[in-house]
């Protein structure tokens, strides 16, 4: 720019003088020095809007694809569709977006926002596919039409899948052209008014010289120089420029207007981007990446005045039932209602310098400062009103829902020095939180940290153990108690790894049941036993031989467990009535309207279903009305005392005789012994099962069992 400022200034003073010698030389002149000028101001304003556009459209779609990588790391890595596709249709329903599109680490498609995705699980082909497949970190790429932003999407080191975001390039195009055609226009309207300028100086060219010289100066010299130095800031990424005061009506005047009017839409939509990139919204609290910032500035501080730092990590306790139940705009709600309490009681507790951000999902993030010895008083006190405050009960569309929260603290300097540390032993803290019972806050420890990574390390190798054949089925026989035939059995999962050995089922049930991979191994487990009963002889009363399938409380949740049966039993040709499928009683009395729907889809394809550990939960019989089974199973816990304790053995009596009056199936589980099958045999027990009558038993060995019976 500074060639151009030179130059016309330079330009003009030869031409004053050259035109009290000669004015042939000075119009000569000046009509060249107009049309430098005007080319220089044109190339100029060209290279400038060019980049002011591009980088423009470059910054929103990198602000876009790093906000919206983060928002999917979670439903991504939990296969979570539906919320991946909310997030991307928000994203993608914007002006600017041309797509969005969510694929794997192998560069098969995810989704695309559409409702259906009809390329889900294919290859991506286009041009830039290969590109957005190898990046490993964000990546720009561009088109004719399209400017297009990848980023790849990871949890820790691992990398999970990719984002691309695709700028639509045709109307920053246009408008670029438009701005370029102004500017041109302008510039030719000046070119000719010019030229007037010239006859009236060719009239009175001595006598006007000096007043000419200013006037050029003030009107044409010194806006040029006001617009270099302006591009130059915006260039620089100061889009917070000043405009021009001017009452000029000319072409000039226009211009600085025009590029004033410009500099405020870029400001403006520059703060709307960082507002995008640094505010949740919809809570309107900070967001990850700004708190991310923030934690790492008051760390720094921290460091330097000897202050301490407490981190509190939030997680709402089954949020994604609300989702599940009532819908995500009602998740909206009640997520917004816990940002609001815990804002009252972040400003109330945490301190004046306390920082609260939503992180993603149900996790809301607390940084608290104060002297080294009492930040961990002050974290504890609000963990405690954190805790109590957000157990009490919601108002969700004139429904009222409970919850409740899981909190992890750590500490600077004590637990971790930086930003990375920090985080990762709050959500460690959590997580603990949420095996010690959830609704409640632990302290983060060198203990929890190996004990969470031994637990985690179990939860990657559950994730390949049916594929490696490390997982199998074995059966438990069921027997009908007065003349103790076999008739039928409970499918059981045992898992044999080849370093732990055999891991004990409590544990890796409950890594299952956290994790979400039940909602994978149990339509496996469902399909693998339907499969393998239709195989089996009948018993030595020519009766076919029923198998009970246990059922998790998230499979219930999920919907779409009507359906997966009917798939197994069409797929494996067993009988409806030869299916029972076994239901926690505290997962089917929590929400009796959703129970009986499904129990009601159950029934119509002539499946049976149990209520398990019957007797362990709050409810009563009565609530069988609500929600009928077919069957329940006396927990082993009462029957293990039935001959020692009075208690135990009123109340399985109890049960049996009100489970009969309602026409319902009994079956105790647990025998061990010949006094427990006596006393359940005297009182009309239906069926039983334990180790007293028989083992779990592989296939093989159930049929080595059955087949005597039929020689």
């Amino acid at each position: 720019m500074k060639p151009l400022r030179f130059g016309l200034q330079a330009r003009f003073l030869c031409v004053a003088a050259a035109v009290m010698l000669v004015v042939v030389a000075i119009v000569a002149a000046l009509l060249a020095g107009q049309a430098a000028t005007q080319r220089e101001v044109l190339r100029a304003s060209n290279g400038v809007v060019d980049q002011v556009f591009d980088r423009s459209a470059r910054e929103q779609g990198t602000a876009l694809a790093t906000s919206l990588a983060d928002a999917l790391v979670n439903p991504l890595y939990f296969s979570d569709l539906d919320a991946v596709g909310a997030l991307v249709r928000s994203t993608a329903s914007q002006n600017a977006v041309s797509y969005v599109l969510v694929h794997d680490t192998e560069g098969r498609l995810l989704h695309d926002g559409s409702i259906e995705v009809a390329g889900y699980g294919r290859q991506m082909q286009d041009p830039l596919a290969a590109g957005a497949v190898a990046a490993d970190a964000l990546k720009v790429q561009e088109s004719s039409m399209v400017l297009e932003v990848d980023v790849p999407i990871r949890i820790g080191d691992q990398r999970i899948g990719g984002l691309r975001v695709g700028m639509d390039l045709v109307p920053v195009r246009a408008q670029q052209a438009e701005t370029m055609a102004m500017l041109e226009r302008g510039a030719n309207k000046a070119n000719r008014r010019q030229l007037l300028w010239l006859g009236l100086v060719m009239l009175a060219l001595v006598g006007l010289v000096s007043l000419l010289a200013l006037y050029v100066q003030r009107t044409l010299v010194r806006p040029v120089r006001w617009l270099g130095d302006a591009t130059r800031r915006i260039e620089a990424g100061d889009y917070q420029v000043q405009p021009q005061a001017t009452r000029r009506r000319d072409e000039i005047g226009e211009l600085l207007r025009s590029f004033g009017r410009m500099g405020e839409s870029i400001a403006r939509h520059d703060r709307e981007v960082r507002q995008m990139a640094y505010t949740d919204a919809l809570t309107g609290l900070t967001n990850r990446l700004a708190f991310r910032e923030a934690l790492d500035h008051e760390l720094l501080g921290a460091r330097t005045s000897g202050r301490g730092l407490a981190l509190l990590f939030i997680d709402i306790d089954e949020f994604k039932r609300v989702n599940d139940t009532l819908g995500h705009e009602a998740g909206d709600e009640a997520l917004l209602q816990f940002a609001q309490r815990i804002a009252a009681l972040v400003e109330q507790d945490g301190g004046s310098d306390a920082l609260l951000a939503r992180f993603g999902g149900d996790e809301f993030v607390i940084l608290i400062g104060s002297d080294a010895g009492r930040v961990e008083g002050v974290a504890t006190v609000l963990a405690k009103r954190l805790v109590d405050e957000l157990s009490l009960p919601l108002q969700v569309q004139d429904r009222e829902i409970f919850l409740g929260s899981s909190i992890g603290i750590t500490l600077f300097p004590e637990d971790a020095t930086d930003a990375t540390g920090l985080l990762k032993n709050g959500d460690i803290a959590m997580y603990q939180a949420k095996l010690a019972g959830k609704n409640c806050f632990r302290y983060y420890s060198r203990a929890l940290d190996n004990a969470v990574e031994r637990r985690l390390h179990m939860e990657q190798e559950l994730r390949g153990a049916w594929e490696r054949g490390e997982l199998r089925l074995v059966y438990q026989p069921i027997f009908r108690t007065h003349d103790r035939v076999l008739v039928g059995v409970e499918v059981l999962l045992r898992w044999q790894h080849p370093e732990l050995g055999s891991v004990p089922p409590s544990m890796f049930i409950d890594i299952a049941e956290q994790s979400g991979l039940i909602q994978v191994l149990g339509p496996k487990v469902l399909r693998a036993a339907c499969l393998q009963a239709q195989q089996w002889p009948r018993n030595a009363l020519d009766e076919e031989l029923f198998v009970s399938v246990n059922v998790s409380p998230r499979q219930l949740r999920s919907g779409d467990l009507a359906a997966a049966v009917e798939d197994c039993l069409r797929e494996s040709g067993l009988d409806a009535s030869r299916l029972h499928l076994e239901l926690t009683e505290t997962a089917v009395i929590g929400d009796e309207m959703m129970a009986a729907s499904l129990l009601e889809k159950l029934h119509r394809t002539g499946v049976k279903v149990w209520l398990d550990d019957f007797g362990t939960g709050f409810s009563g019989l009565s609530h069988l009305r609500q929600v009928p089974v077919d069957g329940v199973k006396i927990d082993k816990s009462f029957v293990s005392d039935l001959q020692r304790d009075a208690d135990d053995l009123a109340l399985t009596t109890a049960i049996i005789a009100m489970a009969h009056a309602l026409g319902i199936t009994v079956v105790a589980e647990g025998i061990e012994q010949q006094a427990q099958f006596d006393l359940l045999n005297q009182r009309d027990c239906d069926l039983v099962q334990g180790y007293w009558l028989a083992k779990p038993l592989s296939s093989d060995e159930l049929v080595g069992l059955l087949q005597p019976a039929h020689r």
